[in-house]
């Protein structure tokens, strides 16, 4: 977990903020008993995620995709193929939706804008570490070199976050 104090604290404003302009269904599908605080948010969304994406086509037409999510410092990060459809839709309308779903038992819904981190940036320089711990084990020394040169990266600055738990 990367997250500060000031990241939680963040956090939680949104799921609040967010909570209380909801509709009346969805504020019961988030209820107080079963939606997440910021902590348990980032408590369970360790490592890779598989992240659902939805960008907009220049029709208006929805397109979801399976991606590798990470959050990091409050924030759910995800990259994509500099060739992609998803690459060329977020470069022209960075709108953005995502979900981290397990089964009925647990999910995440964030909705907002997807800005690009560049990993040469000193200022990601924390994102691009976080990225090292998760992915070298898997894919040997050498790999955010090949990373930074095959794939764009993006954050998703929240408009409205959600997350939910069944008990149990």
């Amino acid at each position: 977990m990367h997250e500060t104090r000031q990241d939680f604290s963040a956090l939680q404003k949104l799921l609040d903020a967010s909570r209380s302009k909801a509709g009346t269904h969805l504020r019961e599908v988030f209820s107080d008993e079963l939606a997440l605080t910021a902590k348990e948010i980032a408590d369970r969304l360790t490592g890779v995620r598989v992240l659902a994406v939805a960008t907009v086509t220049a029709a208006g037409e929805p397109l979801v995709a399976p991606v590798d999510g990470i959050f990091y410092r409050g924030h759910v990060h995800f990259g994509s193929s500099p060739d992609s459809v998803r690459l060329r839709h977020l470069s022209a309308r960075p709108s953005v939706s995502a979900a981290y779903v397990e089964g009925e038992q647990f999910a995440i819904v964030v909705h907002g804008r997807a800005v690009r981190v560049g990993l040469a940036d000193p200022m990601h320089r924390g994102f691009r570490d976080c990225l090292v711990e998760v992915y070298e084990p898997r894919f040997g020394p050498g790999w955010i070199d090949r990373a930074a040169a095959s794939a764009t990266y993006f954050r998703i600055e929240p408009r409205r976050m959600f997350g939910s738990r069944l008990p149990g």
